[in-house]
């Protein structure tokens, strides 16, 4: 019933944000660079910084820490929704929020300092390249349901690391949003308060996982994403492209825009192939190396193969 009643309350608060932000008019405009056509409500995704605040209230010493490094990072993702702020401002943050996510997880006390600057190299990039991947209709949402499904599976059946409320409010959030967001014509998109935020909150439970068992094999429950990303910069590069600036190059991107496959048929390939590794990453037993190469490598392979086919036939 507590489900029931947060579901019931994270609707009728994303609903009231509608309102609001139709009123001080925080909409999507369609642009050269972007994958939809029609003005769109921005910034659903705040859902996931009130699930955040659910948290912090629910059990602080479960969550309480991280909690507030979301509400951080949401609020100022919110704001640079509305007033794109400055990269610095944004970096700053970043950095504050993901210290208050390190504190929590006791990684400045357990690791020698190159390994902290390389933890919070991997933990930034890893927000934005899933902030660069939120550009289709339900493919946050449901990639990230499904990471937080895989994540609950293991905190409840093989090596508990969280209480489990901290991983079924972010999946509530998910559920509600993608009610709005999963469809042909989007109510709402998540803009960056809502991938930046749910990026924080899943790295957080990953990193939480990773250290309680001692096994980065859990890193690619985000292996489709980040095989995307880090190919599609290594592309961008090669074609002496600015990588920090807004592309249509992202394989989920080609098939959307260049051949029109519709984008929940995207969102949900996606969302599949991450889910049936994410099965194969949990009942397997096989070492670091081994894992990295067999979900890797057919990844890296689809994409350097089938992404310049397809584009291929589009300059033909």
């Amino acid at each position: 019933m507590m489900y029931l009643a947060f579901a019931a309350a994270f609707f009728i608060l994303i609903k009231l944000y509608f309102r609001l932000a139709a009123h001080y008019n925080i909409i999507d405009k369609p642009n050269e660079r972007s994958s939809h056509s029609s003005i769109t409500i921005r910034g659903g995704g705040i859902i996931f910084v009130v699930a955040a605040i659910v948290a912090l209230c629910l059990n602080f010493s479960a969550f309480g820490i991280p909690a507030i490094g979301i509400v951080i990072i949401g609020i100022i993702s919110f704001l640079d929704d509305m007033y794109s702020l400055p990269n610095k401002v944004r970096l700053l943050v970043h950095i504050a929020a993901v210290s208050l996510m390190f504190y929590y997880l006791t990684v400045f006390t357990g690791f020698p300092v190159y390994v902290v600057i390389a933890l919070y190299i991997l933990v930034i990039g890893i927000i934005n390249a899933y902030n660069f991947m939120d550009g289709i209709n339900g493919i946050t949402g449901l990639y990230s349901l499904v990471t937080l499904g895989a994540l609950q599976f293991v905190n409840m059946q093989r090596f508990p690391f969280i209480n489990t409320d901290m991983i079924w409010l972010p999946m509530l959030a998910c559920a509600v949003f993608l009610f709005f967001n999963f469809r042909k014509k989007a109510a709402c998109f998540a803009g960056d308060v809502g991938s930046v935020t749910i990026a924080f909150w899943i790295i957080t439970l990953l990193l939480k996982l990773i250290f309680v068992t001692g096994d980065w094999k859990y890193l690619l429950f985000l292996s489709v994403y980040g095989v995307d990303t880090i190919l599609t910069i290594l592309h961008r590069l090669s074609m002496r492209q600015n990588i920090f600036k807004a592309h249509r190059l992202h394989f989920y991107q080609i098939m959307v825009n260049e051949r029109k496959v519709p984008h929940l048929w995207v969102a949900t390939l996606y969302a599949l192939i991450q889910g049936g590794i994410d099965l194969f990453i949990i009942g397997n037993q096989v070492n670091l190396l081994m894992n990295i190469l067999i979900v890797c490598g057919p990844l890296v392979l689809v994409y350097v193969i089938v992404k310049p086919a397809l584009m291929h036939k589009i300059a033909a």
